[in-house]
């Protein structure tokens, strides 16, 4: 398995890894990959992301698989010989394993493309972790409108290699992203007086809006508000006339999310009044919550446990995750799974996000087994 091509594909993808829509390294090895075989590939939809498409001339029925490219601004902190070769760059939530996966799943498809009675679809997004929504894009530009159905998979530590886990419905959290923006007037910190303190403005508005959260909604109303980055000041004796928060809200209810918006762009308005300042709400991206079809559930767990066995399928609990998949799977039936990528031989592991991420390699080979399994169960078509 160390040797296989999925690995060594994930190993490449892993040193070379971009953010948002920066992907060079990462377009020229997919380009490379989908040249050899002689795929067919466009990159008219959305931007630094490609579509391949295996049997275009089978129109009757089209399956989409979608991976994601992007990795996050994220410093390696792992001692490995394919670490990230770019400082402050790291695939530290997997989608180096989701790219090589639907590579690999591509290529087996390739092989066997003649006696397929079906085209097949695979999305290679750019921008999951970014603004805009890489996937977005592709669903503005169309790139739904001749796939009949689509699936996807995330990498997952709380789940053993050799594992996949699935649930019917909504899988995760709306989630929106926005900046915070404070401003105020610079002057000398031995002169307060004249100036207005942007940084104070953030502080206060901070606490409000936590305190908004807790005090506004019940305590069985999952909601999450988390600040990412504050950014405000340049020197320790100069009342800064800027403040920037980069914020994120997660619920699942779109109505909670709506309220906690409005309440939040009130307090930021009466906080900046109050100082005498000023303050903007600028909204960076949103992603709506992934509903997997009641029978894309089913028939994806079908094939999952014809693949990998009856034993081998979890029940995945709904998170507060975002993800953009969302946009893909609003358009058309839609499955999301989640594959474990735990080493057996560890009882917990560092999971996304992080600098130590690191999923077992061996995970990949079964996310393969599922995705080709599915189609190969569908090619005749679904009734929805």
């Amino acid at each position: 398995m160390m040797d296989s091509y999925v690995v060594g594909l994930r190993r490449e993808l892993h040193m070379y890894p971009g953010v948002g829509f920066d992907l060079d390294d990462t377009l020229r090895i997919l380009r490379r990959e989908l040249d050899a075989l002689g795929v067919e590939y466009t990159e008219e939809f959305g931007k630094s992301s490609i579509v391949a498409t295996v049997n275009p001339e089978k129109t009757n029925f089209t399956i989409g698989v979608r991976a994601d490219t992007d990795a996050l601004p994220i410093q390696e902190e792992n001692d490995l010989p394919f670490k990230s070769r770019y400082d402050g760059k790291m695939h530290a939530c997997g989608h180096d394993t989701h790219t090589a996966i639907a590579m690999n799943t591509l290529r087996e498809v390739w092989a066997i493309r003649d006696k397929l009675n079906c085209r097949v679809k695979f999305i290679f997004q750019a921008a999951e972790e970014y603004e805009p929504s890489g996937a977005m894009l592709m669903a503005r530009d169309g790139v739904m409108k001749d796939i009949d159905c689509i699936i996807a998979l995330h990498c997952d530590t709380n789940f053993t290699t050799g594992y996949v886990a699935m649930s019917e419905g909504p899988q995760n959290a709306t989630s929106d992203g926005f900046m915070l923006d404070f401003y105020g007037k610079a002057a000398h910190a031995a002169r307060q007086h004249h100036g207005i303190d942007a940084n104070v403005m953030a502080l206060r508005a901070f606490t409000d809006i936590e305190f908004m959260i807790a005090k506004t909604f019940s305590a069985k109303e999952p909601i999450i508000f988390n600040v990412g980055a504050i950014h405000g000041g340049v020197a320790n004796n100069i009342i800064c006339d800027h403040c920037s928060m980069f914020c994120t809200l997660r619920t699942w209810n779109d109505k909670v999310a709506q309220t906690a918006i409005a309440r939040i762009k009130k307090i930021i308005d009466c906080v900046a009044e109050s100082a005498g300042g000023s303050a903007t709400y600028t909204q960076k991206k949103h992603y709506p919550i992934i509903h997997n079809h009641p029978k894309m559930h089913a028939l994806m767990r079908e094939s999952a446990a014809r693949a990998l066995g009856e034993d081998k399928i979890k029940v995945n609990a709904r998170g507060l995750g975002g993800e953009d998949f969302s946009y893909f799977a609003n358009e058309k039936p839609g499955c999301f799974i989640r594959l474990g990528v735990r080493p057996p031989d560890q009882e917990s592991m560092v999971g996304v996000h992080n600098g130590r991420f690191n999923p077992d390699e061996d995970a990949m080979e079964y996310g393969s087994k599922v995705m080709l399994q599915f189609i190969l169960d569908h090619q005749n078509g679904i009734e929805f």
